[in-house]
């Protein structure tokens, strides 16, 4: 019988990367004490399927919120008031935050009335309960997806790469399609027998979705694996299947990560990646933040500049021509059989301290994992 309860109140943004979070930090209360009764909540538009297929998760519950919007005063109406312990999103009491999301300074407004633990309403990331950071995450799929994955992707010799070109911001901040050819020539005339799996959703259901064309995925390159517009679950037994991840920072690479897949990241725009999974290496092609400003605070976004239309500069022709042989390296480097969690994090953590100029308040990361690194 569980000795306490534990309510992981997570309701921020709805890319699929928060979603990834909050079931990490459920994972953290959830090894401190296995005997705990966790629960957690989401938007109800973002990827609320991760936290049905954690086992350590048993009560997961959405909420309808706008975060620019007016939340309903019943939002909450549905959810236990009573919990030992309840342990909001930090972002969620943030003044910044506020300024940009006012429907989420309301949530939690009414969330504080809403619930009445027994031992403390906090943050998550607060002393107690008490929690054990850096765990390694997985998720138990149906049976099915692993089956589908399997006639899809058979086994075969040379190396298969999981392609995301973008993910749900404005067209403008990926690469564009010329650079999207070049990066893939380049990979395929590296290693001729690579296989690549295009993944991403363009059906528009209300949740996120990618904003690229379907016309756009299908000039990328010739004959690829089509994984595009499947059920989550699919997408990320394929996932599973692959041999590493190529994608800009988007909050569904973070479930490659979680899936035991490489992710090789052409990082740039608001966030350098902050969500690590141990035991799973990755390499992120950082740009040169003089050159191709980013990285900066929301509403601060560069000016775009001229790339077959509008391009934020850390994702422009210019950059990805900059940076293109480091992609290339970072490629073989996962692909070898070498590539270790640590020597990824050592690496990372050097690179990331440079590009901020040791600045290490600005290197932010899920369960603070780049810390013992810097």
């Amino acid at each position: 019988m569980s000795t306490e309860s534990v309510l992981v109140n997570f309701v921020y943004c709805h890319p699929v990367g928060h979603a990834v979070e909050a079931v990490q930090h459920c994972l953290g209360y959830h090894a401190a004490d296995s005997s705990r009764r966790i629960g957690v909540v989401l938007k109800s538009n973002t990827a609320v399927d991760l936290a049905h297929w954690a086992d350590h998760i048993d009560e997961v519950y959405t909420v309808d919120v706008d975060e620019f919007g007016e939340p309903d005063a019943a939002v909450l109406s549905h959810i236990p008031r009573d919990w030992d312990w309840v342990l909001d999103d930090p972002r969620g009491h943030q003044v910044w935050q506020h300024r940009l999301f006012p429907g989420l300074r309301r949530y939690y407004e009414l969330a504080a009335a809403h619930f009445r633990p027994r031992h403390g309403h906090l943050q998550v990331g607060a002393p107690r309960p008490s929690y054990e950071r850096g765990q390694r995450l997985s998720l138990r799929l149906p049976e099915e997806a692993h089956r589908w994955a399997a006639e899809l992707l058979p086994e075969q010799d040379g190396p298969t790469i999981a392609v995301l070109p973008g993910g749900s911001a404005e067209r403008r901040r990926y690469p564009s399609q010329a650079s999207w050819r070049k990066i893939l020539a380049a990979l395929t005339e590296r290693r001729p027998d690579t296989r690549f799996c295009l993944l991403g959703k363009l059906a528009e259901d209300g949740r996120t979705r990618t904003t690229f064309s379907k016309a756009e995925y299908e000039e990328l390159l010739p004959d690829p694996v089509w994984a595009v517009d499947v059920p989550l679950d699919r997408q990320l037994a394929v996932l599973q299947r692959c041999d590493l991840l190529l994608a800009p920072h988007s909050g569904f690479a973070f479930t490659a990560l979680v899936m035991g897949t490489p992710w090789l990241a052409i990082a740039g725009n608001d966030w350098a990646e902050y969500y690590f999974n141990p035991g799973v290496p990755f390499y992120s092609v950082l740009p040169d933040v003089e050159r191709f400003p980013c990285y900066v605070l929301l509403g601060n976004t560069p000016d775009p500049v001229e790339d077959d239309g509008p391009r934020s500069p850390s994702m422009s022709a210019v950059r990805i021509e900059a940076d293109l042989d480091e992609l290339l390296a970072g490629a073989e480097w996962l692909l070898s059989g070498k590539a270790t969690y640590e020597v990824a994090m050592r690496d990372h953590a050097r690179r990331l301290a440079a590009t901020f100029g040791g600045r290490t308040e600005l290197m932010f990361s899920v369960d603070d994992l780049l810390r013992e690194y810097l």
